[in-house]
């Protein structure tokens, strides 16, 4: 298998991503062999993983799933067996040691084509199909959110966004994550993450790549914010086309405004001490893209305030 370059260009990112990458080629050649797979077409990649067109030894279109072993996706296969297809992909094989899934092949298009009320409200009607009971065998988003709450009040001097955001983040991720976590949430909702399929001659939106935990419902809406965001301001200003957005999620979902905000903030100041956390642990400053995707986390927590 050829790595594409642009997630080979990932290595540079720390040991794990460069031993990751390195095993790639092989352990996808090991489990095509292992699953009597056959591979067909180019290879497909996501931040960080792989996805295999093939088909299966009775001849069903499916796609061999590799990723990065890293916290957030790990209990990926637990999830998907939970939603049993409804309103997210199947699983048709998992080996969670590999980090490896055989999922059904849906089409490749996505919600990225799609006028913005639209796109939200379908991903909204998403939310409580996929937000179904807390399961035991899921992590909690609230012990994660502390932990990161943690590392970003280590670097608060030293992270490029303003002080008073970042204690605003702090206090609120300390208030939003005392509440019990109240269903599975999907984590990483967005435009790329929804693709269209037929199933039983029928068209639906059906979600991929979770990051699932126990959380809560409301955690959601901050990647829909993040991405497609250089569609903002087209016909107006960046902070107006943010709230209109905001607005068509929490509206179609029924989500309460100011638990929906909050968790923006949150999300958007842990993103920026990311991407700042990236840079330094490449021992560099950061790019031009990654001082692009610091500004672009602040305009969203400073937008979806009043």
């Amino acid at each position: 298998m050829r790595i594409p370059a642009e997630l080979m260009g990932r290595a540079g990112l720390g040991d794990p991503w460069a031993d990751w990458l390195d095993g790639l080629p092989r352990l996808v050649d090991e489990l095509i062999g292992e699953w009597e797979l056959r591979a067909q077409g180019p290879v497909w990649h996501g931040y960080c993983s792989v996805a295999i067109p093939v088909r299966t030894a009775s001849g069903q279109a499916a796609v061999l799933k590799v990723a990065l072993p890293d916290e957030e996706s790990e209990p990926e296969a637990v999830a998907l067996q939970r939603w049993q297809g409804r309103g997210a992909v199947r699983l048709l094989r998992a080996d969670p040691g590999r980090r490896a899934l055989l999922l059904e092949r849906l089409s490749r298009t996505d919600l990225t084509d799609y006028w913005d009320q639209q796109a939200c409200e379908i991903v909204a009607g998403l939310y409580p199909v996929l937000h179904v009971p807390v399961m035991p065998q899921l992590p909690s988003q609230r012990a994660r959110v502390r932990r990161w709450a943690e590392a970003l009040r280590a670097d608060a001097r030293s992270v490029p966004v303003p002080r008073r955001m970042v204690d605003q983040a702090l206090t609120l991720a300390r208030d939003l994550t005392a509440a019990p976590d109240r269903s599975v949430i999907h984590g990483d909702l967005h435009y790329a993450n929804v693709l269209l399929d037929s199933r039983d001659g029928v068209e639906r939106w059906l979600a991929i790549d979770p990051k699932p935990a126990n959380g809560d419902p409301a955690y959601e809406l901050e990647p829909m914010l993040r991405n497609r965001f250089d569609e903002y301001g087209a016909g107006g200003s960046v902070r107006d086309d943010v709230r209109l957005r905001f607005h068509a999620l929490i509206d179609t979902a029924g989500m309460d405004e100011e638990r929906a905000r909050d968790w923006v903030i949150v999300r958007s100041v842990l993103n920026a001490h990311w991407t700042y956390q990236d840079a330094v642990s490449a021992g560099r400053s950061m790019n031009p893209a990654e001082k692009t995707q610091l500004t672009r986390a602040i305009t969203l927590a400073k937008a979806v305030q009043e």
